[in-house]
């Protein structure tokens, strides 16, 4: 019986004193609220892409069929697809026209999709030309 007495109020004591630290250690709303009390983590570090304030160069120019926007922004071989400035001599898949796209194996050279291992006018890049008579194997002129 005496060692049940002890036990009930070793706990009564414990609950006693976690109530009172808990009471004292709370900061009272009186003033503005401390850093500490707002942020219960610490800060993580910005990143520092993030932190960059560039305009995105990918961004959409959002020119709404205005064929004009785009050239003056991109470039005379720039034209407005789904809202977007599109290069169509360039875009893979905006290739001479729009949402005209090129297969996996090829690429957009000047409009047209090619495939630049065997195309003799566009070998291995594009524009690049084979001499008169050569043939391209796996994007090289005369691969022998």
């Amino acid at each position: 019986m005496k060692i049940m007495q002890i036990i009930f109020m070793v706990s009564i004591t414990l609950t006693i004193a976690t109530t009172l630290t808990m009471f004292i250690s709370t900061p009272t709303p009186t003033g503005p609220p401390s850093p500490s009390t707002t942020t219960p983590f610490p800060a993580r570090p910005k990143s520092r892409f993030l932190a960059e304030k560039q305009a995105n160069p990918r961004a959409a120019d959002h020119c709404k069929n205005d064929d004009e926007i785009c050239y003056i922004l991109e470039g005379k071989n720039s034209t407005c697809c789904n809202n977007k400035c599109m290069d169509l001599s360039e875009d893979k898949h905006n290739c001479g026209a729009c949402k005209k796209k090129c297969k996996f194996t090829s690429s957009c050279c000047n409009g047209e999709c090619v495939n630049l291992a065997y195309d003799k006018r566009h070998c291995g890049s594009c524009g690049n030309k084979c001499m008169p008579g050569g043939y391209c194997i796996y994007g090289l002129c005369n691969y022998a």
